[in-house]
């Protein structure tokens, strides 16, 4: 299982994102950066030894401008892989972001306005470089796009796998900062049901966590808080033998 530290961004510094209630987010203190500035923060995450990151621009996101220089000057400067959500929608916007140096882009089914962009970014831009994000909010699914047939995440994470996805984030923005722990029982069943890799973010607290989500099958954990409040470390991760890179 591979663990990959979080960065959410809003107008050019790191925020502590808690709950999906963005209007209340505040910059980022941390024992990891001593400042919210985000290639500090992205710098101390590669001290740490992490080869790969998620940012969220969460301008992007909210249809407020983005940040998509300084995602270009963290790549560039700090070598490491970017997983970026920058609430895309179009093919073209995913384009513009991969040439800022993104190494993939997420596709949230927040901000995704139809199902078919999920497919057509998978033809266009290749299986490697698409994530799907299941977002959802105290475990009801997040969408702007039609949903004719049904609300159920599973409905729709099973429409996504026939369009050629293989890796999956299941975000539940009620976790999100929250330190209440994961929904494992919801986990289980995605992980049992659908042949793609399941990455996991929102609610973390603890390396029991961690291994309980290794146990289900989980491939990898988008981690913030817990790092960021010192709860799991990077010895800790390494010790159990959790990928950094």
């Amino acid at each position: 299982m591979k663990v990959i530290p979080v960065i959410d961004v809003l107008n050019g510094v790191v925020v502590h994102a808690v709950k999906g209630e963005r209007k209340h987010y505040r910059p980022l203190k941390s024992i990891v950066s001593v400042s919210p500035d985000p290639l500090n923060v992205a710098n101390a995450f590669r001290g740490m030894g992490f080869g790969e990151l998620y940012l969220a621009d969460l301008n992007a996101i909210m249809g407020l401008g983005n940040n998509f220089d300084m995602i270009r000057r963290i790549a560039k400067e700090t070598k490491l892989r970017l997983m970026v959500d920058a609430g895309v929608a179009d093919v073209e916007k995913a384009k513009i972001l991969l040439h800022h140096n993104a190494s993939s882009v997420i596709i949230g089914t927040e901000t995704m306005t139809r199902m078919s962009f999920v497919e057509e970014a998978v033809c266009s831009l290749g299986t490697e470089r698409v994530m799907v994000s299941l977002d959802l909010r105290a475990g009801q699914l997040l969408a702007k796009f039609s949903l004719s047939e049904s609300t159920d995440a599973l409905a729709v994470l099973h429409e996504f796998q026939k369009m050629g996805i293989k890796q999956v984030i299941v975000l539940d923005l009620a976790r999100v900062g929250s330190q209440e722990g994961v929904d494992v029982v919801f986990l289980r069943e995605v992980v049992e049901s659908f042949r793609v890799g399941v990455f996991v973010g929102g609610g973390v607290r603890s390396m029991d966590d961690l291994l309980e989500l290794d146990d289900i099958g989980v491939a990898g954990v988008l981690l913030a808080t817990a790092l960021h409040s010192g709860k799991i470390t990077a010895e800790q991760i390494v010790a159990k033998g959790f990928a950094m890179r």
